[in-house]
């Protein structure tokens, strides 16, 4: 297997990137997916994709964060907004890879930290970020209703 990380950078990725992020966020159609990807890019994000050959095995989507960050004491942030990978490719290193290229492009960005976060109920994604050497910053519950 040989597995490497780079940015999409035209429409058939983008497509690959969305068709991917449909199963990470099945809320959203993968034509939403799409034009918020070209969105995310066209203003300064970053999205990393793992290939096996010809095959998106998975993508992480970080950005810049300048408003208060949990946790954090400096700005810009490099914020982890979601990574995915498919089923039959995890377990291998792939997601590290991914979040390692994240972390990358936000030090050159000028970052001295990074942060992400996940549901209170998403077990693996809290080991995840634990086994990658996240500390765990705050835990909310958020609350709304209708006026």
């Amino acid at each position: 297997m040989n597995i490497t990380c780079l940015s999409p950078a035209n429409p058939g990725e983008l497509d690959c990137l969305a068709a991917l992020a449909h199963q990470l966020w099945p809320h959203h159609s993968p034509e939403e997916l799409r034009t918020e990807f070209c969105s995310f890019l066209s203003c300064g994000g970053a999205v990393f994709a793992a290939w096996e050959e010809e095959q998106m095995v998975g993508f992480a989507q970080c950005s810049l964060r300048h408003d208060y960050v949990e946790g954090c004491s400096h700005s810009p942030v490099g914020y982890l907004e979601g990574i995915f990978v498919l089923p039959q490719y995890r377990h291998r290193g792939i997601s590290r890879q991914l979040l390692s290229s994240c972390e990358s492009w936000a030090k050159q960005q000028g970052c001295l930290e990074f942060a992400s976060d996940c549901e209170l109920t998403n077990a693996d994604s809290l080991h995840f970020h634990l086994a990658c050497g996240f500390q765990e910053a705050n835990r909310i519950i958020c609350f709304q209703k209708e006026l």
